[in-house]
């Protein structure tokens, strides 16, 4: 760990770092091959959602990786959308596939995951990859939890025989990252505890936690009272809460009440800046992943 970064897990410096790796790998990649390809594709005015597809379309640069935008009218119906798919799974200087979240409220997003390729699913949504992490042997991992994994590499959390608690259960964070912690693995051997809104007397459990995983989306739910000291806390939740005092008229938070539980905690991820850009940078390794696999380099 870096002792000069103390106590709070720098995500953004990290990422940074990762980009760097990766568009060192590209172009030594391309110069043998062409360079990995990215279709991302959107639908609706989401602002949020938009903002993000932007970031990863200006990763994708820095890393030498082609993409392209593909904006699909706001009404498109669910056989086009399919149609749309089944043209870039074929295509063969696509490499990897992404269909930003949300999309139309008649359109089924399950389907939508199930028809792109497995092998060109660089988000890790598709059941055959969520199956090969469960069997220990990932084909891709959803970007969020392996930007997890990343950051308690990088910052050298001792896994092994430790309580961790993950509090939420989506297929997106929750359940991956949860068979991760407690894979067979340089950075797994947990004893994982998976915490929902059913759990009951959740504070005891989160007191015994060594490390703690927060995804639920609900504004600094996890307060100081509710770890011990030494805790290693990851918060992946991002909320907008009302603040007259901003320019927005809002501000961001974790899950994590940052100020109360930093005080106890050995290692902590801030919001922003956290696992946010992680995720981003594990887009990235995952389309050039895609690209040598179809290289078989």
């Amino acid at each position: 760990m870096d002792s000069e970064i103390g106590k709070i897990i720098d995500g953004k410096s990290i990422a940074a770092k990762i980009v760097s790796e990766i568009a060192k790998e590209v172009k030594s990649f391309s110069k043998d091959f062409r360079a990995p390809h990215l279709a991302v594709l959107i639908s609706g005015d989401d602002s949020a959602s938009r903002v993000y597809v932007r970031s990863k379309i200006r990763t994708a640069e820095k890393c030498g990786i082609k993409s392209d935008l593909i904006n699909l009218p706001f009404d498109i119906k669910e056989s086009e959308l399919f149609r749309r798919l089944d043209e870039l799974n074929n295509d063969t200087n696509i490499d990897g596939i992404l269909v930003q979240l949300p999309l139309p409220s008649y359109i089924d997003p399950k389907k939508v995951i199930n028809r792109i390729s497995p092998y060109k699913d660089v988000d890790g949504f598709h059941p055959y990859n969520l199956g090969r992490i469960l069997e220990g042997d990932p084909l891709f991992v959803p970007c969020t939890p392996l930007g997890i994994i990343e950051l308690i590499k990088r910052y050298e959390v001792d896994t092994t025989g430790k309580n961790a608690v993950v509090i939420g259960r989506s297929v997106i964070v929750g359940k991956p990252i949860s068979m991760l912690l407690a894979d067979k693995s340089e950075n797994g051997n947990a004893t994982v505890t998976i915490c929902h809104s059913r759990t009951r007397d959740i504070k005891k459990i989160l007191r015994a936690a060594d490390i703690i995983v927060c995804a639920v989306g609900k504004a600094e739910m996890l307060t100081g009272d509710m770890v011990k000291p030494g805790v290693v806390v990851i918060d992946v939740g991002v909320n907008r809460v009302k603040d007259a005092e901003t320019k927005k008229g809002y501000r961001l938070v974790g899950d994590v009440d940052f100020e109360s539980v930093s005080q106890k905690a050995s290692l902590i991820t801030p919001v922003p800046g956290g696992v946010g850009p992680m995720t981003v940078a594990m887009l990235m390794g995952n389309t050039l992943k895609a690209a040598r696999l179809k290289y078989k380099k």
